[in-house]
């Protein structure tokens, strides 16, 4: 897609129609004091060769795109084939901001399309939509979506869910009721799933929605089906979410285990770290509660011909409708994400994702076994885990441990003392399938040296 700047006729006679002397005349209600009075102080400007070795050498200078990493807590590092990248540059998928016109949005819509049937396979329910921006806000809309379904207020989550995914809920909830936000936690158990007996004492029938991690931050998995009986037995809802939906290749799906809203994060699937993001949120649900779905809806349908095509069937956005009804003030859908997604998903197909989800679990097996053979560090256990676990520093704070580990090229876990004070000698550490033999022995080898 070329990029065609104004000619200077084109300025002058846009700078005439308007009755603008010059460009700086429409800087004009600026204080002078704070506009810049001279040019942007920018480095020459570089050939083509010049500039891929300027940016070889700036992106050299991120250390940690190089190191041995085992972060995760929601990003996590799977292996995405170059092919995905190629396909998401296909002109079929371009499109103006949103498929408003599904008539020269097909490409888009057929692929958001196929997008939401993933995702409802994924999470064995009904319906989902075109996607949120990423886990964090898929579980906020979640609980939004409850309250009106319910017409409750009080929203439950666990402590073992991701602390961001509480804060983002927090703050959504945050001045809709003047004496809220109506946001309890449920205590987690030390084996870093939600204590099912605390949970039943606390949900009410003015409870709307009870929220686990599955699995939980600490990568424990929790009893969806429990949890289930205890919302359902009030009345209220029970909400899912799902960081790392390679889990899902062994896991029972939520909805298959009564989750009556089930998100996540897509990033997996999609697209590799980056710093932390993009993103792309999951969102699905029950045929029952789909007027109540968030952001938008692509349907199938035939057009005059009788040929298949795709249009915007749902779309309760404060864009399209009052105001006052709308279900969410999501703009969009994060399209090239979900599309990306939605490329890698179908290239894996169902025994593609099992095989990946079956080596990241006896990867993660397999260094749990070495971890807790070393002198000064325990594996906490209790709870089933997928390819996620804690490991508690006996003796020691683990920010120390980290840093030095750092310094050596490996990125050992995140530090659940930044989520948790009380949790400061513990880690949490991610394994993937892209974590061979020699990676994880390289983790035992360096752990076991300091």
């Amino acid at each position: 897609m070329r990029y065609l700047p104004h000619t200077d006729d084109e300025i002058r006679a846009m700078l005439e129609r308007i009755g603008v002397g010059s460009i700086d005349d429409l800087f004009a209600p600026i204080p002078a004091s704070h506009r810049l009075e001279r040019p942007l102080a920018l480095e020459p400007a570089l050939d083509e060769a010049a500039l891929i070795a300027h940016l070889g050498a700036l992106a050299d200078k991120n250390e940690a795109a190089r190191a041995l990493s085992f972060l995760g807590a929601g990003i996590y590092d799977h292996h995405i084939p170059p092919a995905v990248d190629q396909l998401l540059l296909r002109s079929e998928f371009y499109t103006s901001y949103t498929p408003y016109q599904a008539e020269v949005s097909q490409g888009t819509l057929q692929a958001i399309f196929e997008f939401q049937t993933l995702v409802s396979e994924l999470f064995g329910l009904d319906v989902a939509n075109a996607s949120m921006y990423d886990a964090a806000s898929a579980v906020a809309e979640a609980a939004l979506m409850a309250r009106r379904a319910t017409k409750r207020r009080e929203v439950i989550c666990s402590r073992a869910l991701h602390p961001e995914y509480v804060e983002t809920t927090r703050t959504y909830l945050t001045g809709i009721d003047d004496d809220g936000p109506h946001l309890r936690l449920a205590p987690d158990t030390p084996e870093g799933t939600t204590d099912l007996d605390a949970l039943a004492k606390l949900v009410t029938a003015e409870t709307a929605a009870v929220v686990i991690g599955y699995p939980s931050f600490f990568g424990a998995v929790e009893d969806v089906a429990a949890a289930a009986k205890i919302a359902h037995g009030a009345g209220a809802l029970l909400v899912t979410a799902t960081a790392e939906p390679y889990a899902l290749s062994l896991l029972a799906a939520p909805g298959t285990l009564g989750a009556d809203i089930a998100v996540g994060e897509g990033q997996p699937l999609a697209v590799p770290p980056q710093l932390g993001g993009p993103g792309v949120g999951l969102f699905a649900t029950r045929d029952a509660l789909v007027r109540q779905l968030p952001g938008r809806l692509v349907g199938q349908t035939v057009d005059a011909a009788g040929e298949r095509g795709f249009v915007l069937t749902l779309s309760t956005r404060e864009q399209h409708i009052r105001r006052e009804r709308a279900t969410s003030n999501i703009c969009t859908n994060h399209g090239l994400i979900a599309l990306a997604f939605t490329i890698r998903t179908a290239m894996l197909g169902k025994r593609g994702f099992d095989a990946v989800g079956r080596l990241c679990l006896s990867r993660a097996e397999y260094l749990k076994d070495r971890i807790d053979a070393l002198d000064g560090f325990t594996v906490v256990r209790g709870a089933p885990t997928f390819n996620e676990f804690v490991v508690r520093r006996e003796g020691g704070k683990a920010a120390p441990l980290l840093a030095a580990l750092a310094a050596d090229g490996i990125l050992a876990g995140v530090d659940l003392g930044r989520f948790f004070p009380e949790r400061d000698h513990e880690l949490l550490v991610a394994v993937t399938e892209r974590h061979d033999r020699a990676a994880l022995d390289r983790l035992v080898a360096a752990l076991g040296a300091l």
